[in-house]
């Protein structure tokens, strides 16, 4: 994913609300499961879920309070994340892209992920929680080292 937009350095420092911060600790957390996962689905649904809760701490940091219009249907993080955070936007459809194969490994389906996806994508959920936390002005931690369990 290396053609992916990068979030700009420069943006200054925001306050992070306790809870984005716990859904980013939760994430760093997410990316250590996953590179513990014996079996690629387990791998690329942890590494997915990970992203998917960083995604979460930049949407509640950036989204407006919602007003007091007419209800909206229910919209995933991927579709919130690019209206919050542009610089993000082809990486919510690189994850949207993937729930899908995330649900399949989910319900156990042996095949629905090789050991080549699920490594590809905890690297890429390893870059992307770090963008998140580069958006979010928190200091990114270290990128997880990934040893292929294949």
């Amino acid at each position: 994913m290396s053609a992916i937009a990068q979030v700009r350095p420069e943006r200054p420092r925001c306050r992070v609300s306790p809870s984005a911060l716990a859904l980013m600790a939760s994430a760093r957390r997410g990316l250590a499961a996953a590179q513990d996962e014996k079996s690629a689905g387990a791998r690329y649904v942890a590494a997915h879920l990970a992203a998917l809760r960083a995604a979460a701490a930049v949407v509640a940091v950036r989204a407006e309070p919602a007003g007091s219009g007419r209800r909206k249907r229910p919209q995933s993080v991927w579709e919130l994340l690019p209206r919050v955070e542009p610089a993000l936007a082809e990486w919510a459809a690189f994850f949207a892209a993937g729930a899908g194969k995330r649900a399949a490994a989910e319900a156990g389906l042996l095949r629905a992920v090789s050991v080549h996806e699920a490594d590809d994508l905890l690297r890429d959920a390893g870059t992307f929680v770090a963008m998140a936390e580069t958006a979010l002005g928190i200091p990114a931690q270290e990128v997880l080292p990934l040893a292929s369990a294949g």
